[in-house]
């Protein structure tokens, strides 16, 4: 047996997938949960040891025949998360995470150094945003001066388990293009960014290099080794962050697909072999993880919605898909604007959850659920939109993320979305997408002359019993839905922005 690794850091949980590229098969997998620390202020915080502790669970429980398979290893990572390390590569404070909106001071202050956002747009592609890496690191600099004098690296949770492993600190594009820092046309750092976060400090010293898609970073040492009961000398691929492996484990690694995916977070992309720069900023001009680039919109409420909400109405998981079928579409008029965490899309980092349109008729626990799921999917056709207009075209969604194993959740996706929904057989979504990169880039190495696509070919297929196609009598139900949630957004956003 021959397997490759996959391991996804995420913000619940953290994962490991032992795929047998050979017999094309998911021989073991494990996951270990993952708390979040949070406070009234919009911060967001994990710990380094925290990931540790729960990355040596998952290994404890998998067979010694099965860790002893592995032939390379590939990593995916929540992004834009801040891993501060100092020279002795311990870690500095807290990692501030994708889903912390505590830095939106720092956010001005380097948009205004930087010449404002559209300048930001036209100099590196992208905004700088509150869930991005740059602005955490002038919150270290403004809130903890003594963490940030002893700053010598900066990693992203993805890096820091590369890090882990083989005792390399480099990144890849795609997830570097989270970080607020990088040309993602020239695929460089940028200089004048890195300047705005310090103008007398040099931050390039603490950047790791860059290397492409298809490197190797180095090899499983030792102490790893012996750590996890893993093999001493494996490969470890570039990896990436969790929607650039996510694309490759949907298959969305050439023009024409676009992927969805319904996690604690929502987000949709599609790859493109030209730079995408959204001159209003808001699909994110991403590079992609595998030689290419990757457009993508993120809303920070999608999953977590429905799992906020689901407590105060006391309605378990096991009843979620009774709960929601039993509701009209459009939830009998309820409006849900479901900003939990603040909100990126649209931009509205100090928003809360707001419901409206009850009405004494309307008020019922399946209507109020069901708008959770509506809000969070309009959040992600605007997304949709926006991509369209930038010349992206696709004829159905891949999703992928929780959401994907609910026939409530690509129904309506498909309904609102009016396009062909398609879940692959493989499920275990940005874990395998990191295993395939491992495997891809460990047969390039051996000299054999292989795309990603070509693997992507070879190791996914589609689930035709969880195909949901859009009925054409609701749609004029979810337009007008999508409109009066829009208009809600535009009614609340003095709210939220004068708090």
């Amino acid at each position: 047996m021959k397997t490759v690794l996959g391991i996804d850091l995420g913000t619940q949980s953290i994962k490991v997938v032992f795929y047998d590229y050979q017999q094309q098969s998911v021989v073991a997998s494990a996951a270990s949960p993952l708390a979040v620390d949070r406070n009234e202020f919009g911060a967001a915080e994990q710990n380094t040891a925290d990931w540790l502790s729960a990355l040596k669970q998952c290994f404890l429980s998998i067979p010694d025949d099965v860790k002893a398979s592995i032939t390379a290893i590939g990593v995916s990572g929540q992004q834009h998360g801040l891993v501060a390390l100092d020279e002795q590569n311990q870690a500095l404070y807290a990692v501030k995470l994708w889903c912390d909106t505590a830095t939106q001071k720092e956010v001005d202050e380097i948009t205004h150094a930087c010449g404002g956002r559209d300048a930001l747009i036209e100099h590196v592609g992208n905004p700088i945003v509150t869930g991005y890496t740059a602005p955490k690191i002038r919150w270290l600099k403004n809130h903890r001066p003594e963490a940030y004098k002893n700053l010598a690296h900066i990693l992203l949770p993805h890096d820091y388990i590369n890090f882990v492993l083989t005792g390399a600190h480099v990144m890849e594009f795609g997830d570097a293009s989270g970080t607020g820092l990088l040309d993602v046309r020239q695929r460089q750092w940028s200089a004048a960014v890195i300047n705005a976060l310090d103008e007398e400090r040099d931050l390039s010293k603490c950047l790791p290099d860059l290397i492409d898609a298809d490197q190797m970073v180095g090899r499983t040492h030792a102490e790893c080794a012996r750590e996890f009961g893993i093999p001493e000398g494996v490969p470890v691929s570039a990896g990436g962050g969790d929607n650039m492996m996510g694309a490759i484990g949907t298959g969305n690694v050439v023009p024409g697909v676009l992927t969805m995916s319904l996690g604690t977070s929502g987000t949709l992309y599609a790859y493109s072999d030209t730079p995408i720069v959204d001159p209003n900023g808001n699909v994110a001009a991403f590079c992609s993880s595998t030689g290419g680039w990757l457009p993508l919109i993120c809303t920070m409420n999608c999953t977590l919605a429905t799992e906020l909400i689901r407590g105060p109405l006391c309605i378990d998981l096991e009843n979620f898909e009774a709960t929601v079928a039993a509701a009209n579409p459009g939830s009998d008029g309820i409006i849900t604007l479901p900003f939990f965490s603040g909100e990126r899309t649209p931009n509205l980092p100090s928003a809360t959850g707001t419901i409206l349109g009850l009405t004494a008729d309307n008020c019922l626990p399946e209507n109020i659920l069901r708008s959770h799921v509506e809000a969070a999917v309009y959040g992600l056709k605007f997304g949709l939109e926006e991509l369209r207009k930038l010349g992206v075209e696709a004829s159905e969604i891949v999703l992928t993320g929780g959401g994907a194993n609910s026939a409530q959740w690509r129904q309506i996706v498909a309904d609102v979305c009016e396009l062909d929904v398609a879940v692959l057989d493989q499920a275990e979504g940005a874990a395998l997408g990191a295993a395939l990169q491992a495997l891809w880039a460990f047969l390039r190495s051996t000299g054999e002359d292989i795309s990603i696509a070509e693997i992507t070919t070879q190791h996914l297929s589609k689930d035709p019993s969880a195909t949901a196609r859009p009925n054409p009598d609701l749609r004029a139900v979810y337009r007008d839905g999508y409109a009066r949630y829009w208009q809600a957004v535009q009614l609340l956003t003095p709210y939220y922005t004068d708090k």
